[in-house]
C-alpha cells in the first residue's frame, strides 16, 4: 500500500477534536473480541472546479448502519446525518485531494466478557489523504490461499466486521510473502469468493462474471458500481454466479474492484496468464468510464456525488 496521509481531526465522542484526543482504552470490549464494524469510503478531488466528491456516502453509511445491526449495535443517526457529519469532518481538514474516509462503531465498554448485549456502542470516523491501495493496479499477479472466506453463518460475510478481518490479513500476508500482490480466496466449498479486500470479476466469451451474493462475499458500493457502469455505458451482459477455481486460468480477463482497490487488472494467476497476460480491453474501458465519474467528468452519474465544499463556497459569496 502506498500514498497514504496522516489525519489531522476525526469525529469522536459526538464532535470533531484534533485526532490525538481520539483515543480508547486499552480495556475497550472492540479491542479483545473484534465487535466492531467499519466503513470504506472515497473523496476525489476535481482540480477544474476546485471540489472534492464523496462517492456513494449514503449508499456506504446505508451499509454501515447494516453492519451495526448485526453486532446488535444501536447508533444514532442517519445515513443522511453520517454524511452531514463527514462533509463536516472533511471541510475542517480541508482536503484538496483524494482521501479515504474510515468510519467506526464498536463495543466501548471496557469489560471482559463475550456478548454483544449489554455494552455500549460508540462511533468515531477520520479521513486521510490516500492513492493507490496497490502499485500494480494495471497488472496483479495473484494466487489462490489457502485459508478460506469466513462463512455466514460463522461470521456475516456481509457485515465489514473487524474481527472477520484477521482471515483476511492472513491471506494477504500469505501472498505478499510468497511474492504476489493479491490473494484470491475460495468458499468452504471451493468456490471462487473475493480477495484479500475486494471482488473479483472476470471476462469470458464478452461477459462480465463476479460471484453471486451467496458466495461469502461483502456486497460492495464499488462493484454495484461497475457492474451498473459495464450495463448501462458499455453494453456488456453481466451475470453474478458461482465461479469455479479453474474459471480464472481460463478467463480472457480478470480484475478486482473496490473502495480501497478501486479497479485492478488481474493479469496472472499463480505462473499462469490470463488471457493475453496483459490488461484487456474491457478492464481499460470500466477503468476509464470509473475515474471519469467518480472524478464527476460523467454528468449522468453525477448523482453519486456528494459535494463537500459547493455550499461552503455559495455561503462565502454571499458575505
Amino acid at each position: 500500500m502506498a500514498e497514504q496521509g496522516k489525519p489531522r481531526f476525526a469525529f469522536f465522542d459526538g464532535q470533531i477534536v484534533p485526532i490525538e484526543q481520539a483515543k480508547i482504552s486499552v480495556m475497550t470490549h472492540a479491542l479483545h473480541y473484534g465487535t466492531a464494524v467499519f466503513g470504506g469510503l472515497r473523496a476525489y478531488w476535481n482540480a477544474d472546479e476546485q471540489e472534492l466528491f464523496i462517492f456513494r456516502p449514503l449508499d456506504h453509511f446505508e451499509r454501515f448502519l447494516q453492519s451495526a445491526s448485526m453486532l446488535r449495535m444501536h447508533l444514532p443517526f442517519t445515513p443522511a446525518e453520517m454524511t452531514t457529519m463527514l462533509r463536516d469532518l472533511l471541510r475542517a481538514e480541508g482536503f484538496h485531494e483524494n482521501c479515504y474516509i474510515r468510519p467506526l462503531a464498536y463495543k466501548s465498554t471496557e469489560m471482559i466478557g463475550v456478548r454483544l448485549h449489554d455494552v455500549d456502542d460508540a462511533f468515531t470516523m477520520f479521513a486521510m489523504p490516500f492513492g493507490q491501495y496497490v502499485e500494480r493496479e494495471e497488472g496483479l499477479h495473484v494466487c489462490f490461499s489457502a485459508w478460506r472466506r469466513v462463512d455466514d453463518n460463522a461470521i456475516p460475510a456481509r457485515g465489514k466486521i473487524a474481527g472477520s478481518y484477521a482471515n483476511s490479513s492472513q491471506a494477504k500476508s500469505d501472498a505478499i510473502l510468497s511474492g504476489y500482490d493479491e490473494a484470491v480466496v475460495l468458499t468452504q466449498d471451493g468456490h471462487i469468493s473475493e480477495g484479500s479486500a475486494a471482488n473479483v470479476l472476470i471476462v469470458r466469451r464478452g461477459q462480465i462474471i463476479t460471484p453471486s451474493s451467496s458466495s461469502d462475499v461483502l456486497e460492495g458500493i464499488t462493484l454495484r458500481s461497475v457492474l451498473a457502469l459495464a450495463r448501462e455505458e458499455l453494453g456488456i451482459p453481466v451475470v453474478e454466479r458461482l465461479i469455479d477455481r479453474t474459471e480464472l486460468y481460463v478467463a480472457d480477463e480478470a480484475f478486482m474492484c473496490g473502495t480501497g482497490m478501486q479497479i485492478a487488472a488481474v493479469t496472472r494467476v499463480e505462473h499462469r496468464p490470463i488471457g493475453t497476460g496483459q490488461m484487456g480491453e474491457i478492464t481499460q474501458a470500466l477503468r476509464r468510464l470509473f475515474f471519469d465519474v467518480v472524478n464527476g467528468r460523467h454528468p449522468a452519474y453525477r448523482h453519486w456525488l456528494t459535494p463537500v465544499y459547493a455550499s461552503t463556497l455559495i455561503e462565502d459569496a454571499k458575505r
